[in-house]
């Protein structure tokens, strides 16, 4: 292969489109992963009328049949995989969003995309990025995943308390420090990314960042040197007054 293959997964709107522009400016074929057909397509469509090698891959990352369908696509036509970015999430609450509020169906629903969703994928494609020189596996994380973070009276993200979307954050850091564990004697290195408080629709476009800032983190993280770090939670640091940097678990 002479091309490099990066596959986003939710990546027809938001921090998920604006990283796969980003990753195809520098040359990487994009593989839109989307569970809408015509949004994917659309995305697709506005790519490439950048000049962006860009194509459309259903996957909806909660059924093991899509991520199947989507890993046989990528295994036919490209034979490898050299960045895979677990950017597809969702966040839900019941109520005021106390702890004491949370129904089980909720809590099931959210951990199905952002943790279920994220091992399907990458189980699913981890054979095709072990084949490439040296994969890059980005999870798109959180800083309400920071259990320090959380629990500092002084944070800025102290007052939040929902349990659905922090806690699988907080589980999603966690899948990443054993994946990153498991590969940490081959040339895959595994981070999760902290886009930060980002304009998009998962909040009602509320963000103070862009997507196109959100994006910069998870494109670091999938462009690392062979001496990058693994196993980290990096990205925008809200309690140290912005900037990038290594958060804690």
């Amino acid at each position: 292969m002479t091309t490099t293959i990066a596959l986003i997964s939710g990546a027809n709107k938001g921090i998920g489109l604006a990283t796969a522009r980003q990753l195809g400016a520098r040359g990487m074929t994009v593989l839109l992963g989307a569970r809408d057909a015509g949004r994917g397509q659309e995305a697709e469509r506005a790519l490439r009328a950048e000049g962006i090698d860009a194509r459309f891959v259903p996957l909806d990352v909660t059924d093991e049949a899509s991520v199947a369908a989507a890993a046989e696509l990528v295994d036919r036509e490209y034979g490898q995989l050299d960045v895979l970015v677990n950017n597809a999430g969702i966040v839900r609450a019941d109520g005021t969003a106390l702890p004491s509020e949370t129904t089980l169906a909720t809590l099931r629903e959210v951990y199905e995309t952002n943790v279920f969703g994220v091992v399907t994928v990458t189980n699913a494609l981890l054979p095709l990025l072990r084949r490439a020189p040296a994969a890059r596996i980005v999870n798109v994380s959180s800083e309400v995943g920071s259990i320090a973070v959380m629990t500092d009276p002084q944070g800025a993200l102290f007052a939040l308390t929902s349990v659905p979307y922090p806690s699988s954050k907080a589980a999603l850091n966690m899948v990443t420090a054993m994946y990153a564990k498991e590969l940490r004697d081959t040339p895959v290195k595994v981070n999760a990314a902290n886009p930060g408080y980002c304009a998009t629709d998962l909040n009602g476009n509320s963000g103070f960042r862009t997507p196109e800032e959100g994006a910069e983190v998870s494109v670091h993280l999938a462009t690392l040197p062979e001496d990058g770090p693994s196993g980290l939670l990096w990205g925008y640091q809200m309690d140290a007054g912005g900037g990038y940097g290594v958060l804690p678990w």
